[in-house]
Order: structure tokens, then C-alpha cells, then sequence
């Protein structure tokens, strides 16, 4: 059986990031979808930046809810793991913008901040850090 109050490997993270990234296509397939019709003969202009913008809120608000909410996106639930705070609760709003933001960071250079999980004792990423956030295996009820 899984500790449970041992942090996730880097392993699991990228399996996760993995399921979650998958759905989170979907889900901007959709978003996008949504936009459509209101666009100039129904294409989006080269290099919009207000589309960057309106993609990158829609992850956010994909990944915050379920952070927010349960702990638990669709990959985290595949892998019986959870985004909790300190206290073992479900993350703020601003706890879920501040690692959402952090993790882009993190990719942003070379993903480092996620490599840093081999290097921390508490095998933590900079996103769990600076989040007060822990990705942890989910209890057995």
C-alpha cells in the first residue's frame, strides 16, 4: 500500500499531466467551438493574443474547479492521487491560480520546476511550494 502522506514522484506527475492533458484538448476543442460563431467568417485571426488569453483562462478554470472542488482531476483520480493544502483540505481559488501559474512557469524552463521533485526532501515541486499545496495519494474511504 501507498504511504499516504508521501508526495507523488515525478513518475506519477508526468502520468498525470498525461490523462489530464488529453481531456483538457477536449475541452478546449470545445471552448473553442463556443467562440466560433462569433468570429469574422468564422476563423480566428493569426496570432491572436486574445485567444492565448481565452484558452489559457479556460485551463485554468479547468483545472481550478476540480482542484478547488475535490482535489481530484480526471488523471489525479486514475492514479489515486490529490491536490490538497497543508492541512490536507481542498486548495483556494488563489491557492489554485498561484500553482496554476507557477507550473506554467515551471514548463516555461525546461520544467525544472517539476524536475525539482528529485531534488527536495519532501519531494515537492514549485508549484506545490509556492502554493502551500501538496499532490498527495488519496485516502481510502
Amino acid at each position: 500500500m501507498n504511504d499516504i502522506k508521501a508526495p507523488a514522484g515525478l513518475v506519477k506527475r508526468l502520468a498525470v499531466i498525461l490523462y489530464d492533458g488529453l481531456l483538457l484538448i477536449a475541452v478546449l476543442f470545445l471552448a473553442t467551438l463556443i467562440l466560433l460563431p462569433f468570429q469574422e467568417n468564422n476563423l480566428f485571426q493569426p496570432n491572436s493574443w486574445q485567444y492565448s488569453v481565452y484558452l489559457l483562462i479556460v485551463s485554468f478554470f479547468f483545472y481550478a474547479w476540480f482542484w478547488t472542488k475535490s482535489g481530484q482531476t480526471l488523471g489525479l483520480l486514475a492514479w489515486k492521487l490529490q491536490v490538497a493544502d497543508e492541512n490536507g483540505g481542498n486548495i483556494s481559488w488563489q491557492q489554485a491560480l498561484i500553482r496554476f501559474t507557477v507550473a506554467i512557469f515551471s514548463w516555461g524552463i525546461f520544467g525544472l520546476g517539476f524536475i525539482w521533485v528529485l531534488f527536495n526532501k519532501d519531494r515537492l515541486t514549485w508549484h506545490d511550494i509556492a502554493s502551500h499545496s501538496r499532490l498527495h495519494w488519496k485516502r481510502a474511504k
